[in-house]
């Protein structure tokens, strides 16, 4: 009994110490709920921070992006950017679609939005640049007849490794399943530099890749020297899509995890208490 009674103290003792190390303040809360300090705004053919339309805004604790002021979509893409850049992490969105799609928004866009991930920065974006170059875990909203997966995967300028192989295609759809209508959807990105980068929904992780790049094309107008192709990206921005569907965020949270990437035993006791952490989302497999 003596014995049993000191095990149990001391696996109370590890589980109290590592949830010191994600206590609440290691989280980041990217979106603060009330207004859009800390990110930068970047609309295709505008200046930035030249917040077109009061697209992005932010409405009854969400951050919403809304096309009410606008007269036709005219292929005006944007992106709000948090505004420092970070290696590995594990970032989380909250997000639903809303509405309709604004006229002249391309048949692809309807009821899609995105996390870029490695990004560009967005004072490194030309003006008339659509998309940075970065890795976008592409959010798609159902169309209420066909199979659409969500947190897919598109390369803006990118490519990446899968299952030992270079692929150069646009977009790879992932393992999830269709969310129909205007539903709250968890996901989240686990990004370690240039080494993995999982897309997670709700319980699943649905999509698994490595050795982000430059290269390919789906983008315009972006800075030659940036466009070097075969260069791992190991850091970047992330931004929020604006891509002609209304959609709110509720929640953009992330866990910085660049502190223990070069320690493989604490990384992993992380990676373990954020997967079975207490908000009851399993995370990545």
């Amino acid at each position: 009994m003596k014995k049993a009674l000191t095990a149990l103290l001391l696996l109370a003792g590890l589980h109290s110490s590592a949830q010191k190390e994600i206590a609440p303040n290691k989280w980041l809360k990217l979106f603060n709920g009330k207004d859009l300090t800390g990110w930068d705004v970047k609309i295709t053919g505008h200046d930035l921070n030249d917040n077109f339309g009061n697209t992005f805004r932010v409405d009854s604790g969400m951050m919403k992006v809304s096309y009410d002021q606008y007269d036709d979509f005219n292929g005006q893409y944007g992106h709000i950017f948090y505004n420092k850049n970070f290696s590995a992490y594990l970032v989380v969105v909250e997000y639903k679609f809303t509405g309709e799609q604004v006229k002249g928004g391309p048949g692809w866009a309807y009821r899609n939005s995105g996390i870029m991930l490695h990004g560009q920065t967005a004072a490194s974006m030309k003006k008339d640049q659509d998309f940075p170059i970065s890795l976008e875990d592409q959010l798609l909203g159902g169309n209420g007849k066909d199979p659409r997966s969500t947190s897919n995967l598109c390369t803006p300028g990118t490519n990446v490794v899968m299952n030992g192989k270079l692929i150069t295609d646009h977009c790879i759809s992932s393992t999830s399943k269709t969310y129909q209508g205007d539903v709250w959807v968890h996901a989240e990105a686990l990004v370690l530099r240039d080494s993995v980068i999982k897309h997670i929904v709700g319980h699943d992780t649905v999509i698994v890749y490595n050795k982000p790049q430059v290269g390919g094309g789906s983008v315009s107008h972006a800075d030659p020297s940036l466009l070097q192709d075969g260069r791992l990206i190991s850091e970047g921005s992330i931004s929020l899509q604006s891509e002609s569907h209304p959609v709110a965020f509720r929640k953009v949270e992330l866990f910085d995890l660049s502190p223990y990437v070069n320690d493989p035993v604490k990384l992993n006791k992380i990676l373990h208490m954020l997967q079975h952490r207490a908000d009851g989302k399993k995370k990545g497999k």
